[in-house]
């Protein structure tokens, strides 16, 4: 066995020492290293090796170590781990270095030793910084060069040299799938130097660098640069097999629900090119600043972002409602620890339940004194809603009318409903339910039964909720395809869900009772293109008649049953402009109160009965009473009623 491999084994054995152990190893080090600090600062002063005044005080040679050892230890350098030390580790040694020379003054003023050159305390002091420093910063190179070997981890480039990019760097020496290979950057100033060991290239170098790196790895290290510029490089990567990931938004980091090196898939934000969007924070802070708030299906993907940024704006009281145990524990415990961290004083209260119960709900307005209300509760998943009609009748429907109505008698002032565009000319039921709790919160509005002012606030689909397809792409590509689209024509409006949270805030701090407000998606998106972008934002190559040799197909399944192809946003053309650009108002004709309290009694009851044809009807009686929605009445009756004819068992013969 070679020099270069009991090397490598002598550092694998220390490395794997305890902590205890590799203490016990640095302070036998500096007990080495301290007599010859103190024979070093002799012989730089007087000249020679053993001068007559060093041969006479040479048991300070014996005594300054053990002393300095305890200010080694005071000054806490036995806590550094080695292959960790930074650049605060410099500032601690020097502090300990001059702590130990007080102490050999302390130790030479007690001794009376006179007469004494007092310059031998300035070169002591000198002396045992470098010594105790270098050798601290050997170590650590040492161990850090056996760290940074691939040792069967991928080499990635990090594409943004910058602060977040160093530290990830650091972070991937020691730990993780990745080690850097190198740095990307646009900035001239940066290109063709080294950090940390790091060459820094110009994106032009990245097509030849992957070939000849073998690159198969970029991690965009940019949390803190405009959406605008992220797209870009996000295109600029998208021809390259390469997967590209990224860092945590600096929105995410500040506020600690992720950290600096955390590595994960694009944001397919930066796929759909949308820009950030303004808050009207005046508006906001009005909305919810020192206020009893509440949400219902707290722990879903909107809930949940509702209570984050409800929180940020320090209401007095934040009521988290939902009927999953394992949700709502999960948003309350980030809550608490947000909390804690930003040391706000802000009353948290989670609470099990269902919206279906009006007594529960009365009951929790009352006690919490719920001020401002945001009902996001539903069903959202198309397929399950369809095959389960009547539990989705109950939860999206008839529970709004139970919560309105609740909110009404406990005099909460204002409710917000979380709705959809599948509510607008609705072919599933789904969209249905949605719609008919659009009208609910409507009519209500119109009869001016309590105090309540009620919103709807209307928008498409948001990038990674659980109904989104993005998660299922992602893992779809995860495990080698195919990615399956309904149809290669069909269209889907998205919105992040930060942003989409936040237009509902600004929306409901609007409204004066009743409006209908639709949030501005922007273009649709195409949803096989969005899967391309992901296959080859994920370093492979789309299969296709084009590519026959690619690496993942898109099968096309069908459009399912109730889907469109084109989802719209607006029910006839009458449409306003708010204070917020992303904010528009429409104007939809809603149904008397009473009517409609009629026909929800009767759906009520067939739900109960659990007879799905009349419940069905009834559903589509109600959102055809709109006198919006006659062809959707039309298509969807049809096909309810030929679900039902399926569902009936065979006759037997008699």
């Amino acid at each position: 066995m070679g020099l270069k491999q009991h090397t490598e084994r002598l550092r694998q054995r220390l490395l794997d020492l305890s902590r205890g152990q590799k203490r016990a190893i640095t302070m036998f080090a500096d007990m080495m290293v301290l007599p010859l600090a103190v024979w070093l600062a002799f012989y730089l002063r007087l000249g020679e090796p053993l001068h007559l005044f060093f041969t006479i005080h040479w048991w300070l040679v014996l005594a300054i170590p053990p002393i300095g050892i305890a200010c080694f230890a005071v000054s806490g350098l036995y806590n550094m781990v080695a292959r960790y030390i930074g650049p605060r580790a410099i500032y601690d040694v020097f502090r300990a270095a001059a702590l130990t020379t007080l102490a050999f003054v302390a130790v030479v003023e007690i001794m009376r030793l006179e007469p004494f050159p007092r310059s031998v305390y300035a070169i002591f002091l000198g002396v045992v910084f470098l010594l105790n420093g270098g050798m601290r910063l050997l170590a650590r190179s040492w161990f850090q060069s056996f760290l940074s070997k691939p040792r069967g981890r991928q080499p990635v480039a990090i594409y943004g040299a910058g602060r977040a990019g160093a530290q990830l760097a650091n972070t991937l020496v020691a730990d993780g799938e990745f080690h850097a290979h190198l740095f990307i950057d646009d900035d001239p100033r940066l290109q063709g130097q080294v950090i940390g060991g790091l060459k820094v290239y110009a994106p032009d170098d990245l097509p030849a660098l992957i070939t000849r790196c073998e690159l198969r790895h970029v991690l965009l290290a940019m949390p803190s640069v405009p959406r605008a510029r992220r797209q870009a490089i996000v295109k600029s990567l998208e021809s390259l097999a390469v997967h590209v990931k990224t860092l945590p938004d600096m929105a995410d980091i500040v506020s600690g629900r992720a950290r600096v090196e955390q590595i994960q898939d694009i944001d397919v934000d930066d796929l759909l090119g949308r820009g950030t969007v303004a808050s009207d924070d005046e508006l906001i802070n009005a909305a919810l600043t020192g206020r009893s708030v509440m949400i219902t299906g707290a722990g879903g993907s909107i809930g949940s972002e509702l209570a984050r940024q409800a929180m940020a704006r320090e209401p007095a009281r934040l009521v988290l409602f939902d009927h999953s145990e394992f949700l709502l524990y999960r948003i309350d415990r980030e809550l608490r620890k947000a909390a804690a961290i930003a040391e706000q004083d802000v009353e948290i209260v989670a609470l099990l339940g269902s919206v279906t119960d009006q007594r529960r709900m009365e009951a929790v307005f009352r006690a919490y004194d719920v001020e401002v209300l945001y009902h996001a509760a539903a069903y959202k998943h198309v397929p399950l809603v369809e095959t389960n009609a009547l539990e989705g009748i109950r939860n999206n429907a008839l529970a709004t009318r139970c919560v309105a109505e609740a909110a009404c008698n406990a005099g909460v002032r204002d409710m917000v409903l979380v709705s959809t565009d599948k509510a607008v000319h609705p072919h599933n039921v789904m969209g249905a339910t949605k719609r008919l709790a659009e009208l609910s919160l409507q009519s209500l509005a119109n009869a001016r039964r309590g105090p309540t002012r009620f919103a709807i606030v209307r928008f498409g689909n948001v990038l990674n909720s659980s109904g989104s397809v993005v998660p299922l792409f992602r893992d779809q590509i995860r495990h080698g395809g195919p990615v399956t689209v309904t149809d290669p024509e069909v269209t889907r409006y998205f919105m992040s869900i930060r942003e989409a949270s936040a237009l509902v805030i600004q929306a409901g701090a609007m409204a004066e009772g009743g409006e209908v407000f639709v949030l501005d998606m922007g273009e649709p998106v195409q949803i096989v293109e969005l899967a391309r972008r992901m296959i080859r934002l994920s370093g492979f190559s789309v299969r296709d008649e084009a590519n026959p040799d690619g690496d993942i197909a898109i099968d096309f399944i069908g459009l399912r049953p109730g889907e469109k192809l084109h989802e719209d946003l607006f029910y006839g053309e009458e449409i306003r402009s708010t204070a917020h650009p992303m904010i528009m108002q429409t104007v939809e004709p809603s149904v008397a109160w009473p009517a409609l309290q009629t026909q929800l009694d009767a759906l009520q009851l067939a739900v109960d009965a659990f007879d799905y044809g009349q419940a069905t009807r009834l559903l589509c009686e109600a959102i055809r009473s709109s006198s919006m929605d006659s062809v959707a009445y039309d298509r969807l009756a049809q096909r309810l009623e030929s679900s039902l004819l399926e569902m009936q068992p065979p006759q037997r013969p008699h």
